[in-house]
């Protein structure tokens, strides 16, 4: 939230900043941008006179700033002008018709950004609206983080392409009703980004850009408040640097040079960065690390409240130059922790529009090894209400591990501690156990901070593409893949699960993939899937027709499902998920093996009609959930 003070000191300049604002867009565009000062610019000035206001330079900076956000949005091309116009004149648009999500790595899912234009008729059979692509822009040369390293922020990946074929791809998408959403890195820059290589020469300005410590004790000192982001592949958060003169803060890999919000400088980059790739074509922003942004000493620069002003600021800007833009918070932390990322208080709806459920992810696999909903209630219990035209990404897997500190409340707990330590061994294999995955151990060697591993390695789906899944393991994958789509405004699927497509058999073979288990669940598209998918054969087909048909379901949903509040009416099976949203949607997970009868409640009163699976269904009270099974009722 902005300070009061803050708020305060905002009409004493929003006057002479409105015109500065105004007097630089094109005639044509002028009324529409006193409209759109009018809405956020107080915003922006509050947010940003609180983190910078104290500088003496900074009414000459937030006036450059303004400029240059005047100047982007005279360039913003005019078919994108339209676009926002479009979603200004329908606020809601996005949660009165969610689309569905997919998100891939360009190498990985189609070689190349023209490559992924051939993947279209793929992604609208599954009915995706909105394709989130991992990072493509210019890398660090050498370990890269596999692209979060970025190197330059204006180039694509040379071997994916260039600006021009983003564009085009972009261009395509939007014809085909598809978002693009890309990533933004804001925590940091590789370190051999202009502005680290200018910081190393010396360069007093880029220097500003970075943290330095200067002194051993103070990086020991700071780092006893510190976490571990990769405890086995990047111990420690900072890295000796001997031309920088100490050493550079680097939370995540030590050739990721963590930027310094704390100046002015570092804000209006990246903002700029912002803008450039939204003319460009990315409608949606994935904000990567986005809870490490601010850094305070004798803190754990976690979700920092710095941290909600800085995406108010970035919200403003785009509000103010292309406003049919989206951001989603990648925020991987404790539920009750991700209110603040779309705001709050008079900022409430005003940071991002998105950011994923990583709580309600884990609390699934944790059930789904358990059979036990616990988790998974409290998790529902937890999840805060959203403002209006907000809403959560919930998804089964992704590119990155279950990271069981979401569950961190829980994990207080030495019952739960142990439930949790529990699952993530059945998630690794071994006895009685149908998953194969892989536990990455915790820094202080106590307890488990991640499970790696593809949706269908871990619900023991059959390795043989040709051979047909059985049906409890089958039962497993449609459960989870249910349970993302009724809970989330914008449920994701992720490449190579809509063809039950394994773990990356190669991921040990040359490093880094040897160090970093991520690399399990990040394998090549198999085009031999996707030929027997399209071909009706085998467990590709199963799985790629299962998700259209519960796409198709998720589409005849009340249209204010994803903004009503789920309610959990669950019985004293613990097995049981029942879940209501409003007065006419209702679901039931069973996380059981067994067949698990189901307690009607009174939130199965009166007449409801089966929209999942497709068969016939009984009414909820007279139901039986098969193993795994799980059922979709509206008001009839």
């Amino acid at each position: 939230m902005i300070p009061a003070e803050a708020r305060a000191r905002a009409p004493q300049q929003q006057e002479a900043a409105r015109a500065l604002f105004v007097d630089n867009l094109p005639a044509a565009q002028r009324t529409a941008g006193e409209r759109r000062f009018d809405a956020a610019g107080a915003r922006l000035h509050a947010a940003l006179s609180s983190l910078y206001g104290d500088r003496p330079e900074f009414a000459d900076w937030y006036a450059r700033l303004l400029v240059a956000i005047a100047a982007a949005a005279a360039i913003r091309p005019a078919s994108l002008q339209a676009l926002d116009v479009q979603r200004e004149d329908d606020p809601q648009w996005l949660s009165r018709a969610p689309p569905l999500g997919y998100s891939a790595y360009v190498d990985r899912f189609a070689g190349t950004l023209r490559g992924v234009r051939t993947r279209i008729p793929m992604l609208r059979a599954l009915g995706v609206g909105y394709l989130h692509l991992l990072p493509f822009l210019r890398a660090r040369a050498g370990d890269n983080d596999d692209g979060f390293a970025v190197a330059s922020f204006e180039e694509v990946e040379p071997r994916l392409g260039d600006m021009q074929d983003l564009e085009d791809l972009a261009a395509a998408l939007r014809a085909d009703g598809i978002l693009l959403c890309g990533d933004l890195v804001l925590n940091h820059v590789a370190d051999d980004h202009p502005w680290a290589q200018a910081a190393r020469a010396g360069n007093t300005r880029y220097r500003g850009f970075f943290h330095v410590l200067h002194d051993v004790a103070e990086v020991q000192a700071c780092e006893r408040d510190l976490h571990q982001v990769f405890p086995q592949t990047a111990p420690g958060n900072f890295t000796h640097v001997p031309a920088m003169g100490g050493w550079v803060w680097t939370t995540f890999y030590p050739y990721q040079w963590d930027l310094n919000y704390a100046n002015p400088e570092v804000f209006a980059a990246m903002a700029a960065v912002l803008l450039d790739l939204a003319n460009r074509g990315i409608e949606i922003f994935r904000l990567d690390s986005a809870p490490f942004l601010w850094k305070r000493r004798g803190t754990a620069c976690i979700n920092l409240p710095e941290v909600e002003r800085v995406l108010v600021a970035l919200r403003a800007v785009l509000d103010l130059a292309a406003p049919g833009t989206l951001l989603k918070a990648e925020a991987i932390m404790p539920t009750p922790d991700l209110a603040r990322y779309f705001g709050s208080g008079d900022d409430a709806g005003h940071a991002c529009h998105l950011a994923y459920h990583s709580g309600l992810m884990a609390a699934s696999w944790a059930a789904l090894a358990r059979q036990d909903t616990a988790l998974l209630r409290t998790q529902l219990r937890l999840t805060p209400a959203l403002p209006s035209g907000c809403g959560w990404l919930s998804y089964v897997r992704c590119h990155d591990d279950i990271i069981w500190s979401v569950l961190e409340p829980e994990r207080s707990r030495p019952d739960e501690r142990a439930a949790i330590a529990a699952a993530a061994r059945f998630l690794s294999g071994g006895p009685g156990s149908f998953a194969h995955g892989l536990s990455v151990r915790r820094a202080d060697g106590e307890g488990v901070h991640g499970s790696n591993g593809m949706t269908a390695s871990l619900v023991g789906l059959p390795e043989d593409p040709r051979q047909l899944a059985d049906e409890q393991a089958l039962a497993r994958y449609a459960l989870l893949y249910a349970l993302a789509y009724w809970c989330g405004a914008v449920p994701l699927v992720y490449s190579g699960d809509e063809l039950g497509q394994g773990n990356d058999a190669g991921s040990g073979e040359t490093p880094p993939h040897a160090t970093d288990g991520r690399w399990l669940q990040r394998p090549r598209y198999d085009e031999t899937r996707l030929a027997l998918a399209q071909v009706g054969q085998g467990t590709p087909a199963q799985t790629f027709a299962l998700l259209q048909r519960l796409g198709a379901a998720r589409r005849r949903l009340p249209a204010s499902h994803h903004e009503t509040p789920i309610e959990d009416c669950s019985g004293l099976d613990a097995a049981i998920l029942l879940l209501a949203r409003g007065a006419h949607s209702l679901a039931a997970f069973n996380f059981s093996a067994q067949p698990q009868v189901l307690d009607s409640g009174r939130a199965m009163a009166g007449d409801w009609r089966p929209l999942w699976p497709d068969v016939a269904t009984a009414a909820p009270a007279e139901v039986t959930l098969p193993p795994w099974g799980c059922v979709w009722w509206v008001r009839a």
